[in-house]
């Protein structure tokens, strides 16, 4: 990272994560325990995620953790049909996710209030303290990331995902994730270390990029389209490994970069995949992988995408200023959308 990135908010924020992660883990311990164990003794026949933003896409990386985990379907709620439509979710056993930053979105706490009356288990994700969200919350686990004051979610994000994968490791009783979990405060400060400046001279006048990912790093890749358009105004789109090549693979080209994260397991094979049919289309491709042009730390599947967007958020705030934007304070945004 560059000297100007380093005093960004949006950086340094960036690079509080891993102690962040360190806080939430030891501190949320018995409740992901707790969790666990309910789960356990009474699956639910589906999980229906509550999110907006970039807490949607932390809950993207749920979805796949938990299919992969423990076969239980996982569904996102669509937060309009409890707040303007009012209508009513259909009783049943189930678990309902909510992940936010805030807490306090009128959309989001009438979905998690429709849910919670269906006969939900409600597990809340929060980082904000006293939010309302808690007090629809069965088990209410706080992501302890701190005030985040800079409008891209940068340490909240990484302790949301941070989150599911423990609690991912306790419900599944995975004891090869939970060891991985318990690694990741000292994996993320490496890498916070990693140089993607590479990707700032493919990036810097671009006008459109693909953002691509699949499986857990999906949700990642989705992440660091939302942080190309908001802090660099780059018009990036995310797209799964497998859909990008329905259709939008015909927009690519020589002036058409291709951020792809890739990664141990099936999912970082397609990625790579993919991404050597871009290079042969002439499209300017930047590979976050231990083979790739940008540098990847090799771990448990499931963290790898924890880690990409660790190292991917320094770049973020380096290439705004590079394209003369502050990333602290883009056009048309505040920190906290309360939707109705």
């Amino acid at each position: 990272m560059s000297d100007a990135g380093r005093r960004t908010l949006m950086a340094r924020e960036a690079a509080e994560a891993p102690a962040a992660v360190a806080r939430m883990l030891a501190t949320g311990r018995g409740a992901f325990a707790e969790a666990g164990r309910r789960l356990r003794a009474h699956p639910p026949a589906v999980t229906v995620t509550c999110a907006r933003g970039s807490s949607d896409h932390a809950a993207t990386y749920a979805k796949y953790l938990v299919e992969t985990l423990t076969g239980v379907p996982v569904a996102s709620a669509a937060p309009s049909v409890a707040s303007l439509y009012r209508a009513p979710a259909a009783p049943g056993p189930r678990l309902c996710l909510a992940i936010s930053q805030s807490g306090r979105s009128p959309d989001l706490l009438a979905a998690v209030g429709q849910q919670r009356k269906a006969g939900a288990f409600t597990l809340v994700l929060v980082n904000a303290e006293d939010a309302p969200l808690e007090r629809l919350a069965d088990l209410a686990i706080p992501l302890g990331a701190g005030p985040e004051k800079a409008i891209a979610a940068t340490k909240s994000y990484v302790c949301s995902l941070a989150a599911i994968a423990a609690l991912a490791a306790e419900w599944a009783d995975d004891a090869e994730l939970r060891e991985a979990v318990a690694r990741l405060p000292d994996l993320l400060a490496q890498a916070a270390r990693l140089d993607w400046s590479p990707a700032i001279p493919v990036l810097r006048d671009a006008s459109s990029a693909f953002v691509i990912g699949r499986g857990p790093g999906l949700g990642v890749a989705q992440e660091a389209a939302l942080k190309l358009k908001e802090t660099s105004a780059l018009h990036a789109e995310a797209f799964s490994a497998a859909e990008v090549r329905h259709g939008p693979m015909a927009l690519v080209g020589e002036d058409f970069p291709v951020l792809a994260f890739g990664g141990g397991g099936p999912a970082g094979a397609s990625v790579r995949e993919v991404a050597a049919e871009f290079r042969d289309l002439g499209a300017p491709v930047l590979l976050a992988d231990p083979t790739g042009e940008l540098p990847a730390l090799a771990a448990h599947p499931a963290i790898e995408p924890i880690l990409a967007i660790q190292a991917f958020d320094p770049l973020a705030s380096d290439l705004a200023l590079a394209r003369g934007r502050d990333p602290d304070a883009p056009p048309h945004l505040r920190k906290v959308t309360e939707t109705l």
